[in-house]
């Protein structure tokens, strides 16, 4: 169901957004619905790369039956405002896994938003987050993990890393836990920084230009990202992607 009143900052998930960007394209269509039945398994890959004037909406509600497993891999790098939210809802023994990259600069806006709802036992759900963002551009990830009482043994993690290009850019990262269960493992862990100069250094002092060494570097920043998606040409096409959009913000 679409909802028709535009979001504020009083609203968690919409705290570091450009909601005057919102504004202009609210309301947003429904979320797009994924239910995945019992011991199912589904891989999902997500490339937001919007044109630079675009105001850019993705919404998923993901429903995991027992057993079932959902891969998600999620390149967000265009538009104004770049926007992807993910709610997911595990069962008995289900799995997400998520793995994301966030690239901009100018003064663009990206945002990952999710939320991993444990509602029954032994689900799990692992998250990893990279964004590299210069210029005056605002990098967000927003994640909740809610674990209902009865949902023991759950083990849900979040690793979350940002790289700024340039101190005008801001990096945002929420991790947010919600247990009502006492038989649990969640970790979460989030860290801002900037390219190792040392690093920099030493690739300069082995022949290679400032721009080519940097970009080695934050390729393998993100590079982990995208390591375990299964179809090798989807896997070519994502870093080819990411790629293009680091050359464009050296």
């Amino acid at each position: 169901m679409t909802s028709l009143t535009l979001p504020t900052r009083r609203d968690e998930s919409w705290r570091y957004s450009d909601l005057e960007a919102v504004a202009s394209v609210w309301p947003v269509p429904a979320p797009e619905r994924i239910e995945v039945a019992a011991g199912d398994e589904i891989a999902r890959v997500i490339v937001q790369d919007a044109n630079a004037d675009v105001v850019a909406i993705h919404d998923y509600v993901v429903v995991l039956g027992a057993g079932a497993r959902a891969t998600f891999h999620v390149l967000n790098t265009g538009g104004r405002l770049g926007r992807v939210t993910i709610d997911v809802t595990l069962h008995d023994s289900a799995h997400f896994e998520l793995g994301a990259a966030m690239l901009g600069g100018g003064e663009q806006t990206l945002e990952i938003v999710t939320t991993m709802r444990h509602i029954e036992p032994n689900a799990t759900s692992n998250q990893v987050v990279r964004s590299v963002l210069g210029g005056r551009a605002t990098g967000s990830y927003l994640g909740k993990v809610a674990v209902a009482r009865h949902a023991q043994k759950t083990d849900a993690g979040q690793s979350v890393k940002a790289m700024l290009l340039a101190r005008t850019a801001t990096a945002n990262a929420k991790p947010e836990l919600e247990i009502y269960a006492d038989d649990v493992k969640c970790a979460h862990g989030a860290t801002v920084g900037e390219l190792d100069a040392n690093a920099l250094f030493y690739l300069n002092s082995r022949g290679i230009a400032p721009a080519e060494a940097k970009a080695l570097l934050l390729r393998g920043f993100i590079s982990g990202v995208f390591d375990d998606v299964a179809d090798e040409a989807a896997r070519a096409s994502l870093e080819a992607a990411a790629g293009a959009a680091l050359e464009r913000m050296l």
